[in-house]
């Protein structure tokens, strides 16, 4: 169904406002999507924004948890709608007083321990992983993309948005933009520093785009796509036999610092998490592999 337009004028008002703020692209369409889906369930009623209530929200995720959406798609359309609130306010379409969106109570509460259970690459498959990146055949700059998601932690949005100034090869320093615009240093490993160098100098250096700001450009363009980057990582997993995917890499990273003694506040600021508690949240003993491990020894 068709917005109103009303609705119309409020969503390409929130869309400059996330814009505006700093957030990525893929950020406010994520912050939209929700809010339309909001709107399909209001339409029928066809009221004014102004009139907003607690009951339009509560009916709503609660039609989602019945239609089977998974806790954390709930948990990030309720967030998504607090922040819209916040924009109606700001803009006096919606009564500074009105209480619509309520995070704590309308967030799904889940078991603890269940709430961050994420997708690890096992030792073995790192292995055979690192062992298919070292073949000539795989190149330079997919080599070094390998590398640079497995030991830096960056999001592969990070990744692709790396520019040479953010590199210092010679003291080993990633600086990393991450999101909502904040910056990061993460410390590059020597074997992957000096992986850098041989990139510049080989492949990149050779470049028809060797003049980019972008550290990682392909044949076709100056800087290299995010779908790129997936399209390598699946056609890398078809060889390998398990599917690879850009958060995997994540996880692993943060899992993986965490397991060997790390402190959570390390963590966090090297994977660039808000607060430790997203990185205690998502990376105490709540991996799958972990939890079919504690299993198996009954």
């Amino acid at each position: 169904m068709p917005h109103t337009g009303e609705q119309q004028q409020a969503l390409d008002g929130f869309r400059l406002h996330l814009a505006g703020d700093g957030k990525a692209e893929r950020t406010v369409q994520s912050y939209l999507g929700d809010v339309k889906r909001f709107f399909a369930h209001l339409n029928p009623r066809q009221r004014p924004l102004s009139a907003l209530c607690r009951a339009d929200v509560t009916g709503f995720r609660a039609g989602m948890v019945r239609d089977g959406f998974k806790p954390a798609t709930v948990n990030k359309a309720v967030n998504s709608l607090s922040c819209f609130c916040r924009y109606l306010k700001d803009r006096g379409i919606l009564p500074e007083g009105a209480q619509v969106v309520d995070p704590k109570r309308d967030r799904v509460k889940v078991a603890a321990g269940s709430e961050g259970e994420v997708s690890v690459l096992a030792t073995e498959q790192i292995i055979t992983l690192l062992a298919l990146a070292a073949k000539p055949a795989t190149g330079q700059r997919n080599r070094l993309i390998v590398h640079l998601l497995l030991f830096t932690g960056v999001r592969v949005g990070e990744l692709v948005g790396i520019r040479l100034k953010d590199l210092d090869p010679v003291a080993g320093i990633l600086t990393v933009r991450g999101k909502g615009g904040k910056y990061r240093e993460v410390p590059l490993r020597q074997d992957l520093a000096d992986m850098v160098k041989e990139y510049l100098r080989g492949e990149r250096a050779a470049s028809r785009f060797a003049g980019s700001e972008h550290l990682l450009v392909t044949q076709r363009a100056p800087k290299m796509h995010r779908d790129a980057v997936n399209a390598l990582l699946e056609c890398m997993g078809h060889k390998l036999g398990f599917p690879l995917h850009p958060h995997q890499f994540r996880h692993t990273f943060c899992s993986t610092l965490v397991k060997r003694g790390v402190p959570l506040t390390t963590v966090a600021k090297l994977a660039g998490h808000a607060g430790v508690e997203t990185t205690a949240r998502f990376y105490v003993n709540t991996s799958r592999e972990d939890k079919a491990a504690a299993v198996g020894l009954l």
